[in-house]
């Protein structure tokens, strides 16, 4: 596939890698105001970086987004008159609706919203996604890409402020609750490099554990707690300090801020 990433920052960048590494390119243009940053990427195969958006969308057949929100609107006016019917737009931009991008480019094009997160530079990504009607069809292709970079889901346009928090937020959600068990390991005894190695592959075999037997939570919580164990007093002691409460709360928190981004 020919494809043109349109901003080039640490998403933009996370989504090159995964493409790299799992060989999911025939060409792959990178786009960035001051390209210097990204000059040792010149040196990948078939891989080419410009601060030209034009001619990186004139040699690609899939253009992903990954600028702020305020730019996106003048990059969209800067090669509308470009497009084609090769072309497949696929915005990871927050908060900017599919009904937004019509009403620059039109909606004769594909046009799908996507919003992976940045453990697609590793091939993990969780990545939602919605489109218009013309990109209904063109869905498939969007979903081939980043399922070779983890996992995607298909969702209604409603839900995606909902899907940003969860999804892209939350692996930075995710991250402080290790950190957080990093620290304690840390309190418990442990320096801090095993206490993070331990952290982090619990959390993945918690993931891992959920995602390989399609079971509850709770139900895999039942099979390690015991009668005053050690296991349940650390659970129950972390919700008299809130822990779910304060993790939704988080959650509704930066729900609200997104909302309120997506106004302005």
């Amino acid at each position: 596939m020919k494809i043109a990433i349109i901003g080039t920052g640490n998403l933009g960048l996370s989504i090159a890698k995964g493409l790299v590494i799992n060989n999911a390119i025939t060409t792959l243009h990178l786009t960035k105001r001051n390209p210097d940053s990204l000059s040792d990427w010149n040196k990948t195969k078939n891989v080419t970086v410009t601060s030209d958006n034009k001619e990186a969308v004139k040699q690609a057949d899939i253009l992903i987004f990954a600028v702020q929100p305020s730019q996106f609107e003048g990059i969209l006016a800067e090669i509308k008159d470009i497009l084609t019917e090769k072309h497949v737009i696929i915005s990871t931009i927050t908060g900017f609706k599919i009904s937004r991008i019509e009403a620059i480019l039109g909606a004769d094009f594909p046009i799908i919203r996507s919003m992976p997160n940045t453990a697609i530079s590793v091939g993990k990504s969780m990545t939602c996604f919605c489109s218009n009607s013309v990109g209904e069809k063109r869905i498939a292709i969007a979903s081939a890409i980043f399922n070779g970079l983890g996992t995607s889901i298909i969702i209604e346009e409603e839900h995606m402020q909902a899907a940003t928090v969860i999804c892209a937020s939350g692996i930075a959600f995710w991250m402080r609750l290790i950190r957080a068990t990093t620290q304690g390991g840390v309190q418990l005894g442990f320096d801090a490099k095993e206490a993070m190695m331990m952290s982090m592959h619990t959390a993945l075999g918690a993931a891992s554990l959920l995602i390989e037997t399609d079971t509850h939570p709770e139900q895999e919580i039942d099979k390690v707690t015991t009668p005053r164990g050690c296991t349940i007093t650390g659970l129950n002691e972390m919700e008299h300090q809130g822990l779910s409460s304060s993790v939704i709360q988080g959650l509704v928190a930066s729900f609200e801020k997104i909302n309120e981004i997506s106004t302005q």
